[in-house]
């Protein structure tokens, strides 16, 4: 199998608002946040400050070799009180793309990650009926962001995630074996609302998709295993990858598996390696959501939007990540049409529920001062990229690029 990796392949890192910016007073996460016996175990707070220094974090990003950037608007800033639209924060956004242009980095934009206004959520949340309608209202708004410069638009960020979120009480568990039924109603005005942003947006000329998050859901084996997968899967993964049949592409969001039983999802086992989120360590969820991706959307393009390892142990990241990619490898000679790789994440951040001691990023920072350290994974991923292969490892176990 070739090691090399398709002419304009796009090599890059993914980050949200909510999580690296600060002081994101509007959102309804800041609310949640500072709510009297909140699930949530710190705020975010300053988070990494990335508001005020997204140009050093875009100028390293670039000069770690990666060749695209994701990275979300926040609609709280842009609309933080209902149909008011603040101009400054479009402009903001808008020199984000510029940064990132004048960089030779392809800027992503994603419209939506999790966090929505205050107001959104007083006023109904999406199970209001003018839930959708507002979201394209918004879209609208933010086009100056997008309108040169930019491909590709991520509408709505793990909209599976977000109705099972809607649909539970415990925001901590966004990934694993106990995620909650789905609300329905909410996963159907999610969905309106995503095809109202594709026509906004196609009439721009920009491609668009949403993002899902993939759990490489698989069978046990056991009697009723395979029937439980399907019946388990469908509502959590399924339903949203068939309705990006027809964009332009679809993200895929895979971190880790979930094993199904007939009787439902099991824990992680006690004898395999975890990660600081208690996830099991399986390189192998990126390829197998794509996949998924493909095969259930009738070859949809790809691209991988996120995909990751939290943990303290920079070794443990190049192995997981030299992993997914040599999955990611074998499905594009199956064939497949994978736009991109984007890492899950530049910069440590707060990872919602949990605070933040899960360490996703390539790069760390000073909780004091903010200063940027990339991390020895970062330069390993960098020259991955510039070489557009990734590299045979030696019977040393070190890396040489081919």
């Amino acid at each position: 199998m070739t090691v090399k990796f398709p002419d304009g392949f796009l090599w890059g890192a993914a980050t949200a608002a909510h999580q690296i910016e600060g002081n994101n007073v509007n959102s309804n996460w800041w609310v949640m946040e500072h709510t009297p016996d909140s699930t949530v175990v710190e705020p975010s707070g300053d988070a990494a400050d990335s508001y005020h220094r997204f140009a050093d974090d875009i100028r390293l990003l670039a000069k770690l070799g990666l060749n695209s950037y994701r990275f979300s608007i926040e609609w709280a800033r842009i609309e933080p009180e209902r149909g008011f639209v603040s101009l400054a924060e479009i402009d903001h956004y808008r020199r984000m793309v510029d940064a990132c242009l004048d960089h030779g980095v392809e800027p992503i934009v994603t419209l939506m990650h999790f966090t929505v206004p205050r107001w959104f959520d007083r006023d109904g949340f999406w199970r209001a009926d003018d839930a959708p309608e507002l979201f394209e209202r918004y879209v609208e708004a933010a086009l100056p962001v997008v309108s040169s410069g930019v491909r590709y638009v991520c509408t709505i960020n793990e909209p599976n995630i977000a109705a099972m979120l809607a649909g539970g009480e415990d925001a901590a568990n966004l990934v694993a074996n106990a995620m909650p039924n789905p609300d329905l109603l909410v996963a159907d005005r999610l969905y309106d609302a995503h095809v109202r942003a594709r026509r906004v947006l196609s009439s721009a000329g920009l491609k668009s998709g949403w993002t899902v998050a993939t759990q490489a859901f698989q069978a046990t084996g056991e009697p009723g295993s395979e029937e439980e997968v399907l019946r388990y899967g469908y509502p959590r993964e399924g339903w949203y990858l068939e309705r990006a049949a027809g964009d332009d592409f679809v993200g895929v969001q895979a971190y880790t598996r979930t094993l199904v039983g007939p009787g439902g999802p099991l824990p992680v086992a006690d004898d395999v390696e975890t990660t600081l989120t208690g996830w099991e360590f399986y390189p192998l969820a990126a390829a197998e959501g794509i996949r998924a991706a493909w095969e259930t959307t009738g070859h949809t393009p790809v691209m991988v939007t996120e995909n990751g390892i939290a943990t303290d142990d920079d070794e443990r990241r190049i192995a997981y990540t030299r992993g997914a990619l040599e999955g990611v490898l074998a499905t594009i000679a199956e064939g497949i049409d994978v736009i991109g790789y984007l890492h899950w994440s530049l910069l440590d951040n707060f990872e919602w529920a949990s605070g933040f001691r899960p360490t996703f990023g390539l790069v760390s920072w000073d909780p004091r001062t903010f200063e940027r350290t990339a991390k020895p994974s970062a330069h390993w991923y960098g020259s991955i990229a510039r070489a557009n292969a990734l590299p045979d490892a030696d019977a040393s176990g070190t890396d040489t690029l081919m």
